[in-house]
């Protein structure tokens, strides 16, 4: 049984049920079972699934928000800094997954509810606050113009090569997305 808080424990047990086998697909007594607590300990930590589905996905940005900050205490140069984001997507990718690696869990999360829905609205403001992170360090080798594009099209492969790399179950697109980023802003 692991340590910590009956939250705690919940939490990581809905990350890897919701992770490997799906939000909608995932009932309360599979986290729970999981989790070694009582139903009622979810419900005294959590108001319903719908906020522990919300405590995940926060769970998951703070989680990939750690990973890059890691890598950026570590970088040296402005182009560094940008291709930290990549890094630290490969090094989610890397993470020891039960049933394998099958790209962002967050976009995983939002495909399973419809539009205009909370978790898919949190999902979003995720991705927009990874282009903001790419766009400042743009910023300090382009104009705003051009880091403005560029970190869409960073963005776009990123996605790009998160969802293949969830597809094929390996990060090695993830890698070669970051060698074309690396070409690119070799190129500014």
């Amino acid at each position: 049984m692991s340590q910590g808080s009956a939250r705690e424990r919940l939490l990581d047990a809905a990350a890897r049920r919701f992770y490997e086998d799906g939000v909608h697909a995932t009932g309360i007594d599979t986290i729970t079972s999981e989790a070694g607590v009582a139903k009622k300990s979810l419900y005294n930590n959590f108001s319903s699934k719908a906020e522990l589905v919300s405590a995940y996905i926060d769970s998951r940005h703070e989680e990939w928000l750690g990973l890059h900050q890691a890598r950026a205490a570590k970088a040296s140069t402005a182009a560094d800094r940008v291709l930290t984001v990549f890094d630290a997507y490969i090094d989610h990718a890397n993470d020891a997954y039960g049933k394998g690696f099958r790209g962002c869990g967050l976009l995983n999360a939002a495909a399973e509810f419809p539009a205009g829905h909370p978790a898919r609205s949190t999902v979003r403001a995720h991705k927009e606050q990874v282009e903001r992170i790419l766009v400042e360090n743009l910023e300090v080798m382009a104009t705003e113009a051009e880091a403005l594009e560029l970190a869409e099209h960073f963005s776009f492969l990123l996605e790009g090569a998160v969802a293949r790399a969830g597809l094929e179950g390996t990060p090695a697109r993830l890698e070669h997305a970051r060698a074309i980023a690396s070409r690119m802003l070799a190129a500014l």
